[in-house]
């Protein structure tokens, strides 16, 4: 079996989602480490923190790939003074390469949002608010339409049962059957108007502001699942991908559950 370079694993991810369809405030891409290096492993994750590092060096994994970056904002210190710092010390001290594939994977075709829509079984899936980046056509969230209605509450049951969650936050539940389904992963407020603009019956998502839940009763079911939650298939599309385009490199779906938000 021929080695292959952890600069293969980081081109076949941007081919997927190339850099360019992320937004202009993100930083996705190489994060920490050399890519001319043999992948020995890759841990895929949604966050990368210093238990993620840990759980990879057991592993045997050189690589993490990541949905949300390590490195948001320049680093003006490199020292144990934050969970950041101590998190980039550990991978260049263990010779872990960290990649993040964050709004460019949610905006590209096949991402995020279809991953999120596959789960719950839509069909006709398509970009809620699509645009195109020169020839790539992407675009932000989806919206889909399920195979048979639902009444309100059956699904936000089928919603929760799915993703896992122990709670939904929702607006007063809809009296009338849910067909049509529009997504967005992570914090996706901004799209519920044009959700329901497009005739959504439901409007999922991971995190919303409260006042946004104002106005919309009767109009469209909201459902809020929690940003992780929401997010937390992602690690199955780089696995995809990863063996798809490399399939001699071993991937591992990270165990360490990095949600910051615990339910009490």
């Amino acid at each position: 079996m021929s080695s292959v370079k952890i600069k293969e694993v980081l081109s076949a991810l941007e081919k997927f989602a190339p850099l360019p369809l992320q937004e202009s405030w993100d930083n996705a891409g190489l994060q920490v480490g050399l890519t001319e290096a043999e992948v020995s492993g890759a841990l895929l994750c949604l966050d990368v923190t210093e238990e993620v590092i840990d759980e990879a060096v057991a592993k045997g994994c050189n690589l993490v790939v990541s949905h949300h970056p390590l490195l948001f904002r320049g680093l003006k210190t490199i020292s144990d003074l934050t969970d950041v710092q101590r998190t980039v010390m550990k991978a260049i001290r263990q010779q872990v390469c960290v990649v993040s594939m964050h709004t460019n994977m949610d905006n590209a075709q096949g991402g995020v949002n279809f991953k999120i829509a596959e789960k719950l079984g839509l069909d006709d899936v398509k970009f809620l608010e699509a645009r195109r980046v020169g020839e790539v056509e992407c675009g932000n969230g989806v919206i889909g339409t399920l195979s048979m209605p639902m009444a309100a509450h059956e699904f936000v049951l089928k919603v929760k049962q799915t993703f896992g969650v122990v709670c939904a936050m929702t607006n007063e539940l809809l009296r009338r059957p849910i067909r049509r389904v529009a997504i967005c992963g992570g914090a996706g407020d901004f799209l519920l108007d044009e959700a329901v603009s497009q005739g959504a019956d439901a409007f999922i998502t991971g995190e919303m502001h409260y006042h946004q839940y104002f106005g919309y009763e009767q109009r469209v079911q909201i459902c809020v699942i929690g940003h992780y939650q929401s997010e937390q298939f992602t690690s199955e599309i780089f696995r995809d991908i990863i063996n798809e385009k490399c399939p001699g490199v071993r991937t591992e779906i990270a165990e360490t559950n990095t949600n910051p938000i615990n339910y009490i």
